[in-house]
């Protein structure tokens, strides 16, 4: 209990199984099914575990049907688990209790909780209600948040009438009205456009700083990821592969490094060195094997007319590629055995 309390939030071998209906193509066969119902068991989340602290920034990274929503429900008492044990700031989230929704919010990057035809100042009202916020309170976190968003001109029109990331910037304000302490934000950024991406995380990080939130974000943009978080958990069918700073998913999971290149002449062979993934006049990027790096590098110093050599990490988004690689890898193994 201890723990639960001075954490933010507290995952212990949580688990979401849901039943789901079968019945084979054709009229006999959905008349049988009327009578003699057929499920089987799916699981979304197997047994996933994780500690966050107060004011932390955490990754929450998965392919496509990894379970990153299915937890992020289950955090914010929108599901029920099958089992396992789920606190944020010591309380259960499926008790739904008013002390706690006050202190959560969830941002979903492809859902509206506003009111499609109402000038979103008219939705922060309705919201100022909905939480029992003081006026003064609430015009005062109202006016600082569209002052860090700079969305003071777009607070009036109709939402409906609103571009995709300046809906998303209003639909951040209504969620953030009551200061929550905990935000999940999934996909916060989908289907922005880069500029508009830069804004929201820099909104995101600035929040972040003046509240000391704790912020779980799932997100298909490394960019996100790379700018706000320190620390990632990487889930793959419902299991955590990793859990641990950035710096250290690289190192655990990248087999290659990158070094650029840049010659003083042309007609030098390279590809002894390693294999050549982007060139631009004289200046070449290579991928090289991790364990190679030292001696590889050594030997372009001393063979090659090198004016300038940069060691890079790879690509996040490779990085995370690589991971998912293991965990398909992981599965396939162990349903083989």
């Amino acid at each position: 209990m201890s723990e639960s309390i001075a954490s933010a939030i507290v995952v212990r071998d949580l688990v979401k199984t849901y039943e789901v209906p079968e019945r084979n193509a054709g009229l006999w066969a959905a008349v049988r099914s009327l009578f003699q119902r057929r499920v089987r068991a799916v699981c979304a989340v197997a047994g996933v575990s994780f500690t966050i602290q107060p004011g932390e920034v955490v990754g929450f990274l998965g392919p496509n049907g990894a379970g990153k929503t299915t937890t992020l429900k289950m955090l914010t008492g929108l599901l029920h688990p099958t089992s396992g044990e789920v606190r944020v700031f010591g309380s259960i989230p499926a008790r739904r209790e008013p002390a706690f929704l006050r202190r959560i919010t969830l941002v979903m990057g492809n859902r509206n909780q506003l009111q499609w035809d109402l000038p979103a100042l008219d939705s922060f009202e309705l919201i100022r209600a909905i939480y029992r916020l003081p006026p003064a309170e609430f015009r005062a976190t109202r006016d600082e948040l569209i002052e860090l968003l700079e969305v003071g001109d777009l607070v009036r029109k109709p939402v409906r009438n609103l571009s995709l990331g300046e809906r998303m910037k209003v639909e951040i304000i209504g969620a953030l009205l009551h200061r929550p302490q905990a935000l999940f934000l999934d996909e916060p950024t989908l289907g922005l456009d880069v500029t508009m991406q830069r804004r929201i995380r820099a909104f995101i990080a600035e929040y972040n700083r003046r509240t000391g939130a704790t912020v779980l974000l799932t997100s298909h943009y490394m960019a996100d990821v790379e700018a706000l978080c320190r620390r990632v958990i990487v889930i793959h069918h419902g299991q955590v592969l990793f859990n641990g700073p950035l710096s250290a998913l690289v190192d655990q999971f990248a087999a290659y490094r990158q070094l650029v290149v840049t010659l003083a002449e042309h007609g030098v062979d390279l590809t002894v060195f390693g294999e050549i993934i982007e060139r631009d006049g004289l200046r070449y990027t290579l991928r090289v094997p991790k364990a190679m790096v030292p001696a590889l590098t050594a030997r372009l110093l001393a063979e090659a007319p090198v004016t300038d050599l940069t060691l890079e990490e790879p690509p996040i988004d490779d990085v995370i590629e690589q991971v998912f690689a293991v965990g398909s890898a992981k599965t396939v193994h162990e349903a083989a055995q």
